[in-house]
């Protein structure tokens, strides 16, 4: 039972307690916030302090990072595309040993914008771009030698294409992957994967990507020694390809695909199954070859050394060894610099 003061008593209490002469003490307070509904602050009439917030250490960056992501807009995206575009072409020109820092940091950054990017409509045409940037990254490090890397940025645009939803960048991309096991000795492994590379492609593909996926299809059946695929395969390259002089996929502008770069393709695949027809293939392409294309025209060299090499014409075979030798320098192709000397070692 509660103890009180007399009413009289009490009300001199409520005037004291409202003109503040007088503290609340903790026996009336208690009964004055059930009767009344109050916390002990509001009793009081001391502001209600905010109730604490439990120290979270990183939360206002993260969050500050995914708003960021959401004004990724249309036009960002574009930049960054461009980006890729001009690293690309630095890359045929200038070769890829120059441009790893500003591929590493663009990837990064593509990184950032899809993993901080909260919703599909904003995560697909970032993951689109990294795709792309991705595949090109992974081809830089083929070339100059960094073969895991390689293999880690054919996983990530692999990634990005499947949350993109884009069939032609996952065909791409497993694609060029193949050329990884290839180089590393499993031709193989190789032709099963640039043939799932097709699978997943499907229907989605344009004319010139599923040519080129035939081409790289015989040139690594060609390297297996597989000389009947590698000429059916080489059929089909030609029978997708689209007519005219136009290279440039515009649905995958990683693509660069006309008459004479398959000549080059068709004779590079032919001279590895010692066929006589290479020559004139490979010479009709480096007549036509782009002249943009410099560390590519290293690659033709190769390919023309070896069916030189094939038909017991030492000296041409020598010249353009030489002159492959020249851009793979220039170009620090540490890939083409392999095969120049596992082909000068047959001369």
């Amino acid at each position: 039972m509660l103890t009180v003061a007399s009413t009289a008593s009490l009300r001199v209490y409520v005037s004291e307690w409202e003109n503040g002469r007088r503290p609340i003490s903790a026996r009336y307070a208690k009964i004055l916030r059930v009767l009344l509904g109050v916390t002990d602050d509001e009793l009081t009439g001391k502001p209600e302090a905010s109730p604490a917030v439990p120290a979270a250490d990183g939360y206002d960056e993260l969050m500050s990072r995914i708003d960021a992501a959401r004004s990724v807009s249309l036009t960002m995206v574009e930049t960054f595309m461009d980006q890729t575009e001009l690293l690309r072409t630095m890359d045929r020109q200038l070769g890829a040993a120059s441009l790893v820092d500003q591929m590493t940091a663009h990837l990064s950054t593509l990184e950032d914008a899809l993993t901080f990017a909260v919703l599909p409509e904003t995560r697909r045409p970032v993951a689109r771009a990294l795709a792309g940037a991705a595949t090109l990254a992974a081809w830089q490090a083929l070339d100059v030698g960094a073969v895991e890397r390689a293999w880690r940025h054919y996983e990530l645009g692999k990634r990005a294409a499947q949350e993109a939803e884009e069939p032609m960048y996952l065909a791409h991309a497993t694609a060029e992957q193949a050329y990884v096991l290839c180089d590393a000795g499993r031709p193989s492994m190789a032709i099963g994967l640039v043939r799932d590379a097709q699978r997943l492609g499907g229907k989605a593909m344009s004319p010139r990507l599923r040519a080129w996926l035939y081409a790289a299809e015989a040139e690594i059946c060609a390297r297996s020694g597989l000389q009947d695929e590698c000429r059916r395969a080489l059929d089909n390259a030609v029978r997708c390809l689209p007519p005219g002089e136009e290279a440039r996929d515009p649905d995958m502008l990683s693509i660069f695909l006309n008459a004479g770069h398959l000549a080059r393709w068709r004779g590079n695949a032919l001279a590895l199954i010692g066929d006589d027809d290479a020559v004139s293939n490979l010479y009709s392409a480096l007549e036509t070859a782009d002249p943009t294309f410099i560390r590519a025209s290293a690659g033709l060299r190769c390919d023309l050394a070896q069916a030189h090499l094939a038909r017991g014409e030492y000296d041409q075979a020598h010249e353009h060894l030489r002159q492959a030798r020249l851009v793979a320098s220039r170009t620090g192709s540490v890939r083409h610099r392999r095969r120049i000397e596992q082909l000068m070692q047959r001369l």
